[in-house]
């Protein structure tokens, strides 16, 4: 399967802060002359229905939203709506993980075999050589089980067919082992994720939904973001997600999510553009982590050229750095799915701290590669500003 379709399906859009307490009056909108909401039109007028952003510095907030949450009702993106946050989802579960690290309970050098023995085996696939730290950087060479789940859902008609067939991990790493790995470069992988989740529940006894709650949600004050599991519906207030199946074809309504691709460790969470820029905010500013284990999430394996990210970008452990053209960077892990694509991103001074939605998504490859490029320069421009 082709890269661009695993950003597009899976949560590949991307590979991929002082703290915020939620201080500051949104600037609903900014105005027509703000350079937010003319990047934010500017990204509608690509075929989106509708795009918010919420940019953060200090205790200074502005949101910026366009187009439409219904195409039929025409009622407006809200403020802050429930989005899916598709594999923003793989920060979280990284933190837990590298909070296990740091209380001693698993390390990164661990095989994976130590905790799930048999779960990684068949087809030249062995969990005695693959570790943690592969793991969570990508590395694992281990098959991307959304390859074989990808045909499910390439048309209107197969994604209401197929959206309610759930998986259990067991399932997905199965399928995934029904080829053989490949080279241990960077790779991306959800079943690495998968993987990670049931690594979280071999340790704790608990599930990584419980963990991550206790961990990171409930310490946080993240009221509004959720591990829906199989659930697949968005809580009100949302903007629907629709989907352009075939180029040149009709919008389709995906707002109900896809449970075989968004039910697990790799991509199912529900949050807010806020809670996730107070999420970034708290993990950036060491607040999750303890510094060294904080300097492991952000040692760098180098992307591949063809990722769409300049030279010197990175994929950390469940994290991703981005150079800006104004020097510095950014960290950043986005989530796509069918009909949706977030992208958070938070300067390595968290000073300034963004979070992007749009809520289309499309198979038409030109179309794609034109917004993921419309979207890396608004970053690039909104964080050196």
């Amino acid at each position: 399967m082709t890269r661009w379709r695993k950003r597009v399906l899976a949560g590949v859009a991307g590979l991929l802060v002082a703290v915020l307490t939620g201080a500051g009056t949104p600037a609903l909108g900014g105005g027509p002359s703000s350079p937010l909401r003319q990047d934010v039109e500017a990204l509608r007028a690509l075929g989106v229905t509708g795009v918010l952003a919420r940019l953060e510095t200090g205790s200074t907030v502005e949101v910026a939203r366009s187009g439409v949450a219904d195409v039929d009702s025409g009622r407006p993106v809200p403020a802050d709506p429930y989005l899916r946050i598709g594999s923003t989802t793989k920060t979280f579960v990284a933190v837990v993980v590298l909070q296990l690290v740091g209380e001693g309970r698993l390390a990164l050098s661990d095989p994976v075999e130590r905790w799930l023995p048999g779960v990684v085996a068949g087809n030249g696939n062995d969990g005695r050589a693959v570790t943690v730290r592969q793991l969570l950087q990508q590395t694992s060479g281990l098959y991307d089980y959304t390859g074989d789940l990808v045909f499910d859902y390439v048309t209107p008609e197969s994604y209401r067919r197929e959206r309610w067939r759930t998986y259990t991990p067991e399932q997905l790493v199965a399928l995934a082992m029904n080829h053989p790995p490949g080279d241990t470069g960077w790779e991306y992988s959800n079943t690495n994720y998968v993987l990670a989740g049931m690594l979280v529940e071999a340790v704790t006894g608990r599930d990584w939904q419980r963990e991550v709650h206790d961990r990171i949600i409930t310490p946080l004050g993240l009221r509004r973001t959720l591990t829906p599991g199989t659930w697949p519906f968005l809580p009100a207030p949302h903007a629907n997600n629709y989907h352009q199946f075939a180029p040149g074809g009709p919008l389709v309504d995906t707002t109900i999510a896809v449970r075989g691709l968004d039910s697990g460790a790799d991509g199912s969470m529900i949050s807010t553009a806020s809670d996730v820029n107070r999420f970034l905010a708290a993990l950036i500013g060491g607040r999750l982590l303890r510094p060294e284990q904080l300097a492991r999430m952000r040692e760098l394996v180098a992307l591949p050229p063809d990722a769409g990210y300049p030279a010197g970008s990175g994929y950390g452990m469940g994290i991703s750095f981005v150079p800006l053209s104004c020097g510095g960077g950014y960290w950043r892990h986005g989530g796509t799915g069918l009909g949706y694509q977030i992208e958070p991103a938070v300067t390595t001074a968290g000073d300034r701290r963004l979070t992007v939605s749009l809520f289309t998504n499309t198979f038409d490859r030109e179309l794609a590669e034109a917004r993921q490029a419309a979207l890396r320069s608004f970053i690039d421009r909104t964080l050196c500003r």
